[in-house]
């Protein structure tokens, strides 16, 4: 099934086709071997990590995931309450940012990994991000993820990419806004597969890739087929499908 997607690399143009993965892995607390193989096989250029180890010895557990799947560490993990940034050594890494979000009492801290990256000829923002299970609150997490993407503009850096775990399905409010102004990488090119819960589990489309209007998206999806990876290997890595997209980047002009 990878066959079709299109693989990363940097036109005459100088334009980049860019992979990026959205992945939840659960704090790395199922099997990390099997969570590492899916990761490597998918050929990421850039992983939008959710629910990264944030507490004890967590850049031991952020440097090991890195190793294993042959990527660097970004930014991340408790630094933005869950949400991590890996790349491949193709990327450049300008700058990073990591964000606290304002936090209901009783309900968890949220945060953006943010960075901005040059790969070929192309400059792009990096968002990853895990919305709130409340609704209200992923609301207005939705609009700080937007004003988070057009600042990006602001900065100079024209395209950009928001990728994670939305907590929220497509016909949902917080969904429908960040699909307003972002394009929603599933419904603009879909390949592979839509939803993103395993299977066995309630099927549900939660984890997008959301890149910014004049980003051409190749293809979006979950991968199946991938491999070296098994069925039983998506299972045990965590309770997410990875979302993984195709895109090109235009080159600065």
């Amino acid at each position: 099934m990878l066959a079709d997607l299109p693989e990363s690399r940097t036109e005459p143009d100088g334009s980049a086709v860019v992979r990026v993965l959205a992945y939840n892995i659960r704090s790395m607390r199922d099997d990390r071997v099997a969570l590492a193989r899916v990761i490597r096989a998918c050929a990421p250029d850039l992983v939008c990590v959710q629910e990264a180890p944030r507490f004890f010895r967590w850049r031991k557990a952020a440097a090991w995931l890195a190793r294993a799947t042959g990527l660097v560490y970004v930014t991340g993990g408790a630094t933005a309450s869950g949400p991590m940034v890996l790349s491949s050594l193709r990327a450049h890494v300008e700058r990073t940012e990591d964000m606290l979000l304002p936090r209901t009492p009783g309900l968890h801290q949220r945060g953006f990994a943010t960075a901005v990256v040059r790969i070929g000829g192309a400059r792009l923002g990096v968002l990853s991000c895990h919305l709130s299970m409340n609704a209200d609150e992923r609301h207005e997490q939705g609009g700080l993820l937007l004003d988070r993407m057009h600042r990006f503009t602001a900065e100079g850096v024209p395209h950009a990419v928001a990728a994670g775990d939305l907590n929220d399905r497509p016909e949902g409010r917080t969904f429908r806004r960040l699909a307003a102004e972002l394009q929603d990488g599933w419904a603009t090119a879909p390949w592979g597969v839509e939803h993103t819960t395993r299977p066995g589990d309630p099927l549900q489309r939660i984890d997008a890739v959301l890149p910014t209007r004049g980003v051409e998206v190749l293809g979006c999806g979950v991968p199946r087929g991938l491999r070296g990876v098994t069925e039983a290997d998506l299972r045990a890595a965590t309770d997410h499908l990875p979302v993984l997209a195709a895109l090109r980047v235009p080159a600065l002009t």
